[in-house]
């Protein structure tokens, strides 16, 4: 189970109720800011953006891709780690609105990570150091460390060991 925290609602469903659980006027800043760093070629820029407006933690040397799409209502419960690539169109969710209830969780990405583009990562996942995740992969639970995964429902392809071991196979040819 992924780690987030369960807010019950009555009567409407939960998104009917949004601005009850974070302020319009907050939605409105986010979006726009998200929207010019959608656009923005300069990944200093985007990451500057991020951090002054949006209080997510990004480390350095990150890379986000074009369009990559950050939690418009809680992107401060984002966070990701140093030298990591966050791929083209990916989406990262710090939260989920159901019928009876919404969620939020921390998103933690690790040092060395590489998202394949068009990825979507849910709330209250942390994905390990050095981990790869493959192009379209939905990340719905926590990503071993070292490890490369994919799919939808998402599968460790290899670990963190089994990576290793490919990797001084490839050495040796």
């Amino acid at each position: 189970m992924r780690n987030t925290e369960r807010h019950p609602v009555k009567d409407a469903n939960s998104l009917w109720q949004i601005y009850k659980t974070v302020s319009f006027w907050k939605v409105v800043k986010n979006f726009i800011i998200i929207q010019i760093a959608r656009y923005t070629p300069f990944v200093g820029v985007k990451n500057w953006l991020y951090r002054v407006f949006l209080r997510m933690k990004i480390g350095k040397k990150t890379a986000f891709a074009l369009m990559v799409m950050p939690d418009t209502m809680f992107p401060e419960k984002i966070t990701v780690g140093n030298n990591s690539i966050i791929g083209y169109n990916t989406t990262i969710l710090a939260h989920e609105y159901l019928i009876k209830e919404y969620r939020l969780g921390e998103v933690i990405i690790g040092d060395e990570v590489l998202i394949g583009a068009n990825s979507t990562i849910l709330p209250g996942v942390t994905i390990g150091d050095g981990a790869i995740v493959s192009a379209g992969t939905l990340v719905h639970k926590d990503v071993p460390a070292g490890s490369f995964v994919g799919g939808n429902p998402m599968q460790i392809i290899y670990t963190k060991e089994e990576m290793k071991n490919r990797e001084q196979l490839n050495i040796s040819d």
